[in-house]
């Protein structure tokens, strides 16, 4: 297994490297370019094109394109990841505050999603042809088929507005001295994302538990005599959920990028709704920073996700 991390290891550069290559070359691709909108069309109006020229000069918009890319990755590797230019703070610093709301939120829908499909999909898996198990399909495809918006804007009438059990948004007020006092906030949309995610966990746990109660070692293992619940928890759950976490570590970078419609909802201040802002204010070193990030988790989840699938089935051979 050291020998195999060790490949990967070395192949997550090249890959880091190219993934940054397409996003910076996709950046310029879109229309305009750094000093179009950092200046406002007020003033772009008031300005000769030498002026223009002078700006894009300073900024070394004039260079061939393999040169920008270069300098931009060599500010990367030296901490430098450039200013806003909505807001002039550093993109850094904005990432760095942001980014830790966004995982608090993910991570904690996937905790969720991961023990609600995970049970809901077994017993299903174990009831199998059962009412339970039709009720618990149907279920599922209900919830797969619920736009997270709306969704969320259900649940904020129901849990806040009438009921008035949790808050309407946000995360923190003024007034709080305890960080713990926050989860409060926390609960609401971290449901949302979770429930909203359970349904395909739910899929994948019943079909993968179903495939594992036919394997040899299954009847094996019942051919001995030992107890059903032992059989089913012990050999044919360890296996099932191989496939299961496959798709959980797959989707934490999922729910990072695709928060923004849950962190719009509950007004969450995290890289989602930094993001979209970003993306709508064309503030280019923010998109490809909260771009390149997010590729970087995935490579550094798909290297963990192996090492998992080889600790959960000791039939999976690294090479």
């Amino acid at each position: 297994m050291a020998k195999y991390i060790g490949k990967r290891i070395l192949m997550f550069i090249p890959m880091a490297l190219l993934m940054s290559f397409l996003i910076f070359g996709g950046m310029e691709l879109t229309p305009g370019d750094f000093v179009s909108n950092m200046i406002s069309p007020d003033m772009a109006a008031n300005m000769t094109p030498d002026e223009l020229n002078v700006l894009r000069e300073a900024y070394g918009l004039n260079d061939p394109f393999l040169i920008r890319y270069v300098k931009w990755l060599g500010q990367i590797f030296q901490g430098n990841w450039g200013y806003s230019l909505s807001s002039g703070v550093p993109v850094k610093d904005i990432i760095l505050q942001r980014l830790p709301v966004t995982l608090e939120l993910a991570l904690t829908g996937l905790v969720i999603s991961a023990i609600l499909g995970s049970v809901l999909g077994i017993v299903s898996a174990l009831k199998r042809g059962s009412l339970l198990d039709h009720t618990l399909t149907l279920a599922g495809v209900i919830g797969m088929s619920i736009p997270q918006f709306f969704f969320g804007m259900v649940a904020i009438l129901l849990f806040a507005l009438n009921w008035k059990i949790f808050p309407v948004g946000g995360r923190t007020t003024p007034d709080m001295v305890h960080w713990w006092e926050h989860l409060r906030y926390l609960v609401l949309p971290a449901l949302v994302l979770g429930v909203t995610q359970t349904a395909s966990v739910m899929r994948y746990s019943r079909a993968s538990m179903m495939d594992s109660m036919h394997k040899d070692f299954v009847k094996a293992a019942r051919s001995k005599g030992l107890p059903e619940w032992r059989v089913n928890l012990v050999h044919g759950f360890r296996v099932s959920m191989t496939p299961v976490v496959v798709l959980l570590a797959l989707r934490l970078p999922m729910l990072v990028s695709s928060s923004v419609v849950i962190e719009n909802v509950f007004q969450w201040p995290g890289i989602g709704v930094t993001f979209k802002e970003a993306v709508s204010a064309g503030n280019y070193p923010l998109v490809m920073m909260i771009a390149l990030i997010i590729v970087i988790m995935v490579l550094i989840i798909s290297l963990v996700l192996d090492i998992l699938t080889r600790v959960l089935d000791p039939r999976v051979r690294l090479e």
